[in-house]
């Protein structure tokens, strides 16, 4: 009897054992698809939050992220670039030069001799024409001049007679080699010595300013009376009296202080600024 009692109640453990088990697993929620797993957890041991909540309609696990969301946003675009794009044609890279050429006043005329430039029409210089036997006034008269004859026996040098068309002020001029006659056609700085050593050519060295004074881009053949009008003057103070040259003269002055990193005045920078506005890449031509 008592060991009928006994197994009795052995059986009825077992029973109420096997129910609280069942009751157990139906109440966790594990595999059950109505479940909202985006829902936050309460369990400690799930802490890492995720973004976004796994798709019901796929079987692939999800996996929390271990950063917090970030709202996306467009990729920062790359700024304009603050250097001017290289400038074409004539006329755009006259004014492009012009861009970059200091504007200050004028620094003292003391200390200024022609002699700070070199020894005149000196051949002993390393720009185009350098060194090639013949001095830079014949140079440029042979450059500017049409119809010449050279003297027998100098190399083809030294220039005899010829024709100028002026462009100052656009007279034809005959030129005829002589103690009296010569000057009436004069070889012009674009940039005046006396207007370079006031803007800057007291502090570019002995060699630069030889340079400045010898450099087919700051050389012209000219009618003598006009060259000697416009003195040091700069494109503020003289223009040639030529108006369909105007161009091509402030974009050589602007060429060649660009060069020789001169400066100008803003009365100087305005008055090209103002002229090259109406000019055509024709009218200034090619340079340089």
């Amino acid at each position: 009897m008592k060991t009928s009692t006994r197994a009795r109640w052995i059986v009825v453990a077992i029973v109420v054992a096997a129910f609280a088990v069942i009751g157990a697993f139906s109440g966790s929620g594990e595999g059950d698809p109505t479940v909202d797993v985006g829902a936050p957890s309460t369990d400690a041991e799930l802490t890492t939050p995720w973004t976004t909540p796994p798709d019901a309609s796929t079987d692939a696990p999800f996996e929390p992220s271990t950063t917090p969301a970030v709202p996306t946003t467009p990729a920062p675009t790359t700024p304009p670039s603050t250097t001017p794009a290289p400038a074409t044609g004539p006329v755009a890279t006259t004014r492009w030069i012009l861009g970059g050429i200091p504007i200050k006043g004028r620094a003292p005329k003391t200390g200024y001799s022609r002699a700070e430039f070199g020894p005149s029409w000196t051949d002993d210089v390393p720009v185009a024409g350098g060194h090639n036997g013949c001095d830079t006034r014949n140079d440029i008269l042979r450059r500017d001049l049409q119809v010449t004859r050279i003297e027998p026996g100098t190399h083809g040098c030294v220039v005899l007679t010829g024709i100028l068309h002026d462009p100052y002020t656009g007279a034809r001029i005959d030129f005829t080699r002589g103690r009296r006659t010569s000057s009436a056609v004069q070889i012009d700085h674009v940039v005046a010595l006396n207007d370079a050593w006031q803007k800057g050519a007291q502090q570019i060295g002995a060699e630069r300013r030889r340079m400045l004074a010898n450099d087919p881009l700051n050389l012209l053949a000219v009618d003598g009376p006009a060259n000697n009008q416009k003195g040091a003057g700069d494109a503020a103070t003289w223009l040639p009296h030529n108006k369909g040259f105007r161009c091509r003269y402030v974009a050589l002055q602007t060429q060649v202080k660009g060069r020789y990193r001169l400066w100008m005045t803003r009365a100087e920078h305005d008055a090209i600024a103002r002229i090259l506005a109406g000019c055509t890449d024709a009218q200034v031509g090619a340079i340089g």
